[in-house]
């Protein structure tokens, strides 16, 4: 069971940054204030499911490397207290932050200045998520290339 909530859980974690990452860029791109406004008003909400998703994704990992510590699960969890770190010292208290200061219709440079702050980690997240999945395919062994795969047309096959 543990072998499907990990991916699972951590997929739903990486969808809904990246979710909260796009909508953030996109709103302030291309959408007039009160989509900015929607958007960090609903992104609190979303904490619902990404904390628990990240809750499981860390239990199970943790649980799945135990007695086990290659470099590469090592690297993984070094990965996942940095996310870890990023998100509890940055990403949520921004997140509120913003959201409060959306509501009140303050959208000025402090605001901005937040919202800047606010991508660099999420793209920093998503970038460390994106890696321990990545990693975490090379544990299970997924798209490992076959054995033959390096040879080129020239050294005959």
């Amino acid at each position: 069971m543990v072998n499907i909530i990990h991916p699972v859980a951590g997929g739903i974690a990486l969808l809904t940054i990246a979710t909260f990452w796009l909508s953030t860029a996109l709103g302030e791109l291309f959408g007039p204030v009160s989509t900015v406004v929607a958007i960090k008003s609903a992104i609190p909400w979303g904490f619902l499911l990404l904390i628990p998703a990240l809750a499981a994704t860390g239990g199970t990992g943790f649980n799945l490397s135990r007695g086990r510590r290659p470099k590469l699960i090592t690297t993984k969890i070094r990965r996942t207290a940095a996310c870890a770190a990023n998100g509890l010292l940055v990403l949520v208290p921004s997140a509120l932050f913003l959201a409060f200061k959306a509501r009140a219709g303050e959208l000025d440079a402090v605001f901005y200045g937040v919202q800047a702050l606010e991508l660099v980690a999420g793209a920093v997240n998503i970038t460390l998520l994106g890696l321990n999945m990545r990693d975490g395919f090379r544990v299970k062994g997924r798209f490992r290339r076959p054995a033959n795969a390096h040879r080129t047309i020239n050294e005959g096959v």
